[in-house]
């Protein structure tokens, strides 16, 4: 891959700022081609980018953006604003692609911070990318090109899967493939556990859990049988497995994954619309042409006592 891309970072270097890149090792992306930006208070976090990839580094956003083909915003949702305002003069719809990581920064929101026309693009990778085994998806914005598109599944493709998706669906892509790695560590720890219960050593029963785990996986995603299918081509009658479920689902175990994932994915609607909207750059104000209208006087609101304070019922979150 030969397009230049430039990773923009402040405070916090997520993880897929530098997993998405690790298709280097597949030759997908050369050092001297990625460059890395943030600013000088952060400068540990250029250091990681230098010693992982062995890519430039640099301070200034406007000066790599301006040359790069690629962008990718690698910063916290309330920072994003900042970093497209000052892009904006460096963007135009020829290059670059911009890319962003961010929780809840639409691509709406993306777009009416850029000049008219920019391409933008949101991605969400998860950490098992680190392993080139990611579950990333990503949705284009209103000006993408199809070679835009092209270009972001062979990037994200490197670690692991890739699929584009309907923005709407990004918040459940949260609570499932964004927040799943984590239930998915609490399943291998606890079968570890009932490992160690039975005698087992714990780093054998760790192991045998977690290559339980992606074998079953794998299983899955090798086999396209319903999970249900191969579930119970291993229950055999009166056996111990089937009696191993049953404890399972006495216990709630899918109604638990259900709901986690239904809340991670609830509280990622909720952050979005905390989320401040980006927005270009006002003109300036034009000179008055005829004389000031005097202004209308101040109404305050009414004052209510704690106690008279009328109360306002919660809300309930809009289905997603």
């Amino acid at each position: 891959m030969r397009a230049k891309i430039t990773l923009l970072a402040y405070e916090e270097l997520p993880d897929m700022t530098l997993l998405t890149f690790t298709g280097k090792r597949k030759g997908l992306a050369k050092p001297q081609n990625v460059t890395a930006s943030c600013p000088p208070t952060d400068q540990h976090l250029l250091q990681q980018m230098k010693q992982l990839l062995g890519c430039a580094t640099t301070h200034d956003n406007r000066e790599v953006a301006s040359t790069s083909d690629v962008v990718v915003v690698c910063v916290k949702p309330t920072i994003v604003g900042r970093v497209l305002q000052e892009l904006r003069p460096c963007v135009t719809p020829d290059r670059p692609l911009v890319t962003s990581v961010a929780l809840g920064v639409t691509l709406s929101s993306m777009e009416a911070a850029l000049p008219p026309e920019a391409r933008v693009m949101r991605i969400m990778p998860n950490t098992p990318a680190l392993v080139q085994h990611g579950a990333s998806v990503f949705t284009r914005g209103t000006h993408t090109t199809p070679e835009d598109a092209e270009l972001t599944q062979k990037m994200l493709s490197a670690v692991g899967q890739c699929d584009e998706v309907p923005e709407t669906f990004l918040d459940a892509v949260t609570g499932l493939s964004g927040a799943g790695p984590a239930y998915m560590y609490l399943v291998v720890e606890a079968l570890a556990d009932g490992g160690v219960r039975m005698g087992l050593p714990r780093d054998l029963a760790q192991r045998l859990a977690a290559q339980t785990m992606m074998g079953a996986a794998k299983m899955v995603l090798s086999t396209g049988k319903h999970p249900g299918q191969l579930k119970d081509e291993v229950c055999s009658p009166g056996g111990c497995t089937i009696q191993g479920v049953q404890v399972l689902e006495d216990a709630g175990l899918r109604s638990a994954l259900i709901s986690a994932v239904h809340t991670a994915a609830a509280a990622s609607v909720t952050m979005g619309r905390k989320q401040p909207v980006p927005s270009p750059p006002l003109a300036p104000p034009s000179p008055p042409t005829s004389s000031p209208t005097p202004p209308t006087p101040h109404r305050r609101a009414p004052f209510f006592p704690p106690a008279a304070r009328p109360q306002r019922a919660p809300q309930p979150f809009a289905p997603f």
